[in-house]
């Protein structure tokens, strides 16, 4: 499968009109307002309909790709990602995706826009051997191929091992512990959370698709960041100092991830593309598992990617639930039940 992201620098053409004055005492804010000014185009800076705007103006756009009918797409903020797959006897269909791309430049040109080149980034996923011929096929977008591109915050690369992603938790983990002398024990966990623990948590459903090498890694930077936080050395053994803070390892922080997403699927407050994913299991005779509650698990070809897809992994997760813990009918209740029980099932 061909990926192309392409990024689009809009802001600096979004933006108009003028600041409000500056207020010193913020308990008297409300009294002060700034001068009137009449816009004939543009959206004032900061103001609440921004973002409702923003997507009324690039709804044309949107229509745009709606109009290629084998490129999906997916719109956040002012980047656009495009993208087309394909088997390898089909590789003439990457005209289609240099096609849209001319049209979404001159889109954008005729709305005083322009096409970011410096943030446009290709990537492609494909059986080694067959590399070389999409990247033949490419045409000038073969200049934009990269090793690895950022997508909201994770880091993909072609054989979408995400091992790079990993590598940047390290980075922040030695820098904190340069700090750790001069910053009291709150400050310390604080730190931890926001620059270590969040990149343990963001997005971490993905890291299913991560080799046992990779999520054991995952494991040293939290295992670290404890004994960093309790100032124990660096080869004491981390389990203790685990149960102690209530940290679930990482293993089991991402199971937690997708049987959260899977409830909310379940109870119709996710979006539809993952309800799709997602079948209640109706056996064909009148058996015990009839109303407990279970997903239908799919069969699936592939160990290393099929098994490692939501469509596969949601159900064996929910399906391992105990029936009182699938039966929760609150979310805030669910999320601690089912911490209690991971937390159990981690340290026994």
């Amino acid at each position: 499968m061909t990926v192309c992201n392409v990024s689009l620098a809009l802001g600096a053409a979004m933006a108009a009109g003028s600041r409000g004055e500056n207020i010193h005492h913020q308990e008297n804010w409300i009294k002060f307002r700034s001068s009137v000014s009449s816009l004939a185009y543009g959206v004032p800076q900061g103001s609440v309909l921004g973002p409702l705007l923003f997507l009324l103006y690039l709804l044309p756009l949107l229509q745009l790709l709606s109009s290629f009918s084998d490129i999906s797409y997916h719109c956040y903020a002012d980047d656009i990602q495009l993208y087309i797959s394909f088997r390898p006897p089909d590789v003439s269909k990457l005209q289609i995706l240099q096609s849209c791309l001319d049209s979404v430049r001159d889109w954008l040109a005729g709305n005083y826009l322009q096409l970011n080149a410096d943030k446009t980034e290709v990537i492609v996923f494909a059986p080694e051997k067959f590399v070389p011929l999409v990247v033949k096929n490419l045409g000038p977008l073969a200049s934009y191929i990269k090793s690895s591109v950022r997508n909201l915050g994770v880091t993909f690369d072609p054989a979408l091992t995400l091992d790079t992603h990993v590598k940047s938790c390290f980075y922040h983990l030695r820098n904190i512990a340069k700090l750790s002398p001069i910053v009291s024990h709150s400050e310390l966990e604080m730190i931890i959370h926001a620059f270590v623990s969040s990149r343990l948590d963001y997005c971490n459903s993905l890291f299913t698709c991560l080799s046992n090498a990779s999520l054991e890694r995952l494991q040293g930077v939290q295992n670290a960041a404890a004994r960093l936080l309790t100032k124990h050395h660096k080869h004491s053994y981390a389990t203790p100092l685990l149960i102690q803070l209530h940290w679930l390892p990482v293993k089991f922080r991402v199971q937690f991830k997708i049987i959260i997403m899977t409830y909310r699927t379940l109870h119709s407050v996710a979006p539809t593309y993952l309800s799709d994913l997602l079948l209640s299991y109706h056996p064909s005779k009148s058996l015990r598992s009839c109303d407990q509650g279970l997903l239908v698990v799919p069969h699936t070809r592939l160990k290393t990617k099929g098994d490692r897809a939501f469509v596969s992994v949601a159900p064996r997760l929910w399906n391992s639930l105990p029936l009182s813990l699938r039966s929760v009918d609150s979310v805030m209740s669910f999320k601690k039940q089912l911490k209690t029980y991971l937390f159990k099932l981690a340290f026994g």
